[in-house]
C-alpha cells in the first residue's frame, strides 16, 4: 500500500489508505501481543538451547518486538501509523508546491508521536538512542558523535583544498536537455549490467527514490528522472539496485521470515552506497558505461572523453539536494539532519523553527544558500515516514561499504571484474559473505567475519581523500 502510495495511487485515495494502514497495524499489534504468540515465545525462549541457531535468532527477535510493541498503547500504535500514511501525502504536496507551512503541523505530530513510542518502548533511554537503536541496532548519539567527529576532522579540510580548486573540473556537459525516454533506456541497460534479476524486481518512478521488498522474490525500486540532470537518475538507479540486489540474495531458507531482509539500515546503506560510489563513481564503471552512455545521447556528449566523463561524474562541489550530492561533501548533509533530529527530540527546537535552522546550518557546514523549502527542509521524505534515527545510516553505511571494499579486493581482481562488464564475481562475493544471512548475523558480526576486524571507519576516510586528492590533482 505504501509503494502504491508513493508511484501509482491518485491523490485522492491518501486518506483511505491511512486508515487502511491503520487497521493493517491494529491487527499486526493484535498478533504480536496475542496470548497465544506470548505464550509461544516465552516457550521458545526457555528453550533456546535446544534450538538451531536460525530458529533461535528468529524467536529472539520475535520476542523483541513483542517486547517492545506491546508497551506502547494499542490506540497509540495505530494512530501513529495512521499518522504516517497522512504525513507522507501531505509532505508530497508540501514539496511541489514549496509550501512548509502545509506540513508543520504534520511534522510537529511526527516528531512528538514517534518521541512518545520510544519512551513506550524503552522509557529508561533517551528517545533518540531509541530511534537510532530501531535502524542500526546499539547505535547512540554518543557513537554517531563520536563517528561524525572522525569525519570532521579529515574530510571538512579536504573539502575546502577542493572547492579551492573546483575550476579543475567542468562538469556542464552533463547539465544539458537529456530526454527522459532515453534516460529510461539507460536505467534499464544499467540494472541489465549490475545483474538485477528482472523476473523478480521492477523499477517505478516517485519524488524521493526508495526501495521496498515484500519478499527475495518481490523487490521494488523507484527513480526519480530530471531532463536537466540525467546523472541524477542513474545513480539513483544504481543506488536502489544496490538495496535490491541485498534483497534479492539473501538466503531462500530465510524468505519470508523475520530473517530474511538485510541486517540492519547501515548494512543496507553499505551496499546501495557501494554500488551508486565506490563501484558506480570508479574509473572502470565510468569506462564501461560511458560507450552506452555517449551512444544514447548523442550528439550531446560526443566531445566528452572516457576521463572528462569519470572525472565530471565525481566533481566535487558543496550542493543543496542530498540525493545528488557527491560522496566528499554527503557526509555533510547527514550532519546536518543528524543535528536537527537531536535537536528536535531534546525540544530545543520545534518544527516551526526547521526551515531556518535548516537554511543556517547550510551556509554554516556547507557554504550555500537555500533558496526555497523545496530544495531545503522539504527535499527528504524520511520524516513524513516517522523514520528519525534513519539518517546517520547513511553516512556509517557508506564507510561500512568502503572497509568491505578493502577486504574484497584481497580475494577479487575487482577492478578487472568491473572493466569486464560482467559483475558476477563482485555480486557472489557479497553474497557469500553478506547478503546470504540476512538478519542472522549482527551488523557487527558481519564486518568483523567479512573483514577480519571491527568496524574502522579510517577505510572512508583514507578511499575519499586518495580519490580526491587524484582527482584534483591536490
Amino acid at each position: 500500500i505504501y509503494y502504491d502510495g508513493a508511484t501509482t495511487a491518485p491523490k485522492g485515495s491518501a486518506g483511505v489508505r491511512a486508515i487502511t494502514l491503520g487497521e493493517l497495524s491494529r491487527i499486526s499489534y493484535e498478533h504480536t501481543t496475542a496470548k497465544e504468540s506470548i505464550e509461544m515465545l516465552e516457550c521458545l525462549m526457555a528453550h533456546s538451547d535446544e534450538l538451531d541457531p536460525v530458529t533461535r535468532r528468529k524467536a529472539s527477535e520475535l520476542y523483541r518486538d513483542y517486547e517492545r510493541t506491546h508497551r506502547v498503547p494499542i490506540e497509540e500504535f495505530v494512530a501513529h501509523q495512521q499518522l504516517c500514511s497522512e504525513a507522507d501525502s501531505v509532505w508530497h504536496e508540501a514539496k511541489v508546491k514549496d509550501d512548509f507551512s502545509m506540513f508543520e503541523p504534520y511534522l510537529q505530530k511526527m516528531f512528538d508521536s514517534t518521541k512518545r513510542m520510544a519512551l513506550y518502548m524503552e522509557p529508561d533511554k533517551r528517545p533518540y538512542d531509541t530511534m537510532l537503536d530501531n535502524f542500526e541496532r546499539g547505535l547512540t548519539a554518543s557513537a554517531c558523535d563520536a563517528f561524525f567527529d572522525t569525519l570532521k576532522k579529515r574530510l571538512v579540510p579536504l573539502m575546502h583544498k577542493v572547492v579551492e580548486h573546483g575550476d579543475r573540473v567542468n562538469d556542464a556537459p552533463l547539465r544539458q536537455s537529456f530526454p527522459i525516454a532515453k534516460q529510461k533506456e539507460l536505467s534499464s541497460y544499467l540494472m541489465d549490467v549490475m545483474g538485477i534479476d528482472r523476473d523478480h524486481c521492477i523499477l517505478g518512478e516517485t519524488e524521493h527514490p526508495f526501495t521496498t521488498d515484500f519478499s527475495k522474490y518481490d523487490v521494488r525500486i523507484t527513480t526519480h528522472y530530471y531532463e536537466n540532470n540525467f546523472a541524477a537518475s542513474l545513480y539513483s538507479v544504481i543506488h536502489e539496485g544496490g538495496h535490491a540486489l541485498y534483497e534479492l540474495h539473501t538466503g531462500d531458507e530465510l524468505a519470508c521470515s523475520n530473517l530474511g531482509r538485510g541486517a540492519s539500515m547501515a548494512m543496507h546503506e553499505s551496499q546501495s552506497r557501494f554500488y551508486e560510489n565506490i563501484i558506480g563513481r570508479s574509473w572502470e564503471f565510468c569506462g564501461l558505461i560511458f560507450p552506452f552512455v555517449k551512444k544514447e545521447f548523442s550528439p550531446l556528449l560526443d566531445g566528452v572523453s572516457d576521463e572528462e566523463f569519470y572525472r565530471m561524474i565525481n566533481k566535487s562541489s558543496p550542493s543543496l539536494i542530498r540525493l545528488e550530492a557527491d560522496e566528499l561533501t554527503y557526509c555533510l548533509h547527514i550532519m546536518i539532519r543528524y543535528r536537527l533530529e537531536r535537536a528536535m527530540i531534546d525540544g530545543s527546537i520545534t518544527a516551526h523553527d526547521l526551515p531556518h535552522e535548516w537554511n543556517r546550518l547550510y551556509k554554516e557546514y556547507l557554504g550555500v544558500d537555500v533558496p526555497d523549502d523545496t530544495h531545503g527542509v522539504l527535499q527528504d521524505s524520511h520524516w513524513s515516514g516517522g523514520s528519525f534515527g534513519y539518517f546517520p545510516s547513511y553516512a556509517i553505511g557508506s564507510a561500512y561499504g568502503a572497509q568491505f571494499m578493502d577486504a574484497m579486493r584481497k580475494d577479487v581482481d575487482v577492478d578487472a571484474v568491473i572493466r569486464s562488464g560482467d559483475l558476477s564475481p563482485v555480486v557472489d562475493w557479497l553474497t557469500d559473505k553478506i547478503y546470504r544471512f540476512g538478519m542472522v548475523k549482527t551488523p557487527e558480526q558481519l564486518i568483523r567475519d567479512t573483514c577480519g576486524a571491527p568496524f574502522d571507519p579510517q577505510f572512508y576516510v583514507d578511499y575519499l581523500t586518495a580519490k580526491f586528492t587524484d582527482i584534483y590533482g591536490l
